[in-house]
């Protein structure tokens, strides 16, 4: 009975013992650091980064911050200079400045981003976007979004938020921009068929001319050189006209055409068309 009395009397400051030095240990997993709070000096002024730490139980708790790259989208509707609605969706990635963890609780806590990123995001977006038309919105948006991203840096900075990345991933317009847009390509392309249409006119008359002008020209050679060399050029057109005759009739082209010369020598010959048959005559 001694004995049994003996351990039991052990086991209670040995679980005494194990209770007050788990509750002494704390762990930092990795990609997060922990803020140390003290009920009598308050929060500590750095952080501790990952591993395992002791503390003073009762007397000092630790918080946890994750500390990795979080993406979040921030969405606002407001309107441009020429006052056309616009839709936005910027995305960024942020985490919070290292280095003033401790200052972070104490202002904003562990809800720090929801408490800044939103409120920031959309003030940033508001100003920008009225400082631009609604046509320079798309024509610069790489313009609109360095702007975004150069404000938004500064004003997270001030809540000690650190920005990776900030894209804008959505933009739309309202229904009467986006209608006007339409109506305004439709005229553009109405435009660039009429356009289209007077330039063929136009191709269409110098081509006129100039097939005129050459008609004319070759009349013209063609008169000069009659005047000229006229009985030479028609002896020429008979030759030739003779040569194609006779090629044919050597061909066997037509059976039925008889070619007959003249009787002086020096004129045109002449030709018949003479129907096959036995009782045929010229």
């Amino acid at each position: 009975m001694a004995l049994p009395n003996a351990l039991s009397k052990l086991l209670v400051p040995a679980a005494i013992g194990v209770s007050f030095l788990q509750s002494s240990i704390y762990d930092v997993p990795g990609g997060f650091k922990a803020v140390l709070f003290d009920r009598f000096s308050g929060v500590k002024d750095t952080s501790t980064s990952e591993g395992t730490h002791l503390l003073i139980p009762w007397l000092q708790r630790a918080i946890l911050y994750d500390c990795r790259i979080k993406p979040r989208n921030i969405a606002t509707t407001t309107g441009s200079k020429d006052l056309q609605m616009v839709s936005l969706t910027l995305r960024v990635l942020s985490r919070p400045d290292i280095e003033r963890l401790p200052t972070i609780y104490k202002g904003l806590g562990l809800d720090y981003e929801e408490r800044v990123l939103p409120s920031i995001g959309n003030e940033v977006l508001k100003a920008i976007v009225a400082q631009f038309d609604a046509a320079e919105l798309i024509t610069q948006r790489e313009v609109v979004s360095s702007r975004i991203r150069d404000d938004l840096l500064k004003r997270a900075d001030e809540f000690n938020i650190k920005l990776e990345d900030v894209s804008i991933t959505h933009m739309t317009f309202g229904k009467e921009f986006t209608k006007a847009v339409e109506q305004k390509q439709i005229a553009q392309q109405e435009a660039e068929r009429a356009r289209f249409v007077v330039e063929k006119s136009d191709q269409e008359r110098k081509a006129n001319i100039i097939r005129s002008e050459g008609e004319a020209e070759a009349a013209s050679t063609v008169s000069k050189a009659m005047d000229k060399y006229g009985e030479a050029i028609l002896t020429l057109r008979r030759i030739e006209a003779s040569k194609d005759i006779a090629t044919r009739l050597s061909n066997g082209t037509n059976q039925n055409v008889t070619f007959l010369p003249s009787g002086n020598g020096g004129g045109n010959g002449i030709l018949l068309n003479v129907p096959a048959g036995e009782n045929s005559r010229v």
